[in-house]
């Protein structure tokens, strides 16, 4: 197995632009919108249940738009990880993965649990805390759910 290198003892390369410009692309096609769409707008868990009643909807758009959509960010993490994505470039590239995992973070040990992954979205979690930077805009897109439920919990009331 090759020695990881530290993605702070090296600089972001050509390479790594490519590479986020290629997950850009990825992106833009249309189903990927949809489940974005979804993952972004519709999907609010408020407890585990709500995420694993998600994974266990098999053959529902719901579920095929989630697994999509975790799919996609868990394989980015994974190149981030291992190295292949600078965690600088994948960090600059999209709020997306920050915003989705912090609606999910609170859930995730049960969820894991629930559905017998260990490993369910353990990549994109070690990626998206892989940088202070990362931690911050991670910390900032929970203060703005938590912000986001208080103003639905007194419009509703």
């Amino acid at each position: 197995m090759p020695a990881k290198r530290s993605p702070k003892l090296r600089k972001p390369t050509h390479a790594d632009a490519d590479l986020a410009l290629k997950l850009y692309d990825l992106r833009r096609e249309a189903e990927m919108r949809k489940a974005r769409n979804f993952m972004i707008l519709d999907f609010s868990p408020q407890s585990a249940q709500d995420v694993v009643s998600v994974i266990n909807a098999f053959g529902s758009q719901e579920n095929a738009w989630f697994r999509q959509w975790n799919g996609y960010w868990e394989m980015a993490g994974t190149l981030v990880t291992r190295d292949l994505l600078h965690p600088d470039i994948f960090y600059a590239s999209s709020g997306e993965p920050y915003l989705v995992f912090a609606k999910l973070e609170p859930f995730i040990a049960e969820v894991r649990r629930a559905i017998e992954a260990p490993g369910f979205l353990a990549e994109l979690e070690k990626a998206v805390k892989s940088t202070q930077p990362g931690r911050d805009r991670l910390a900032l897109m929970h203060k703005r759910l938590s912000q986001r439920r208080a103003a639905a919990a007194k419009k509703s009331a």
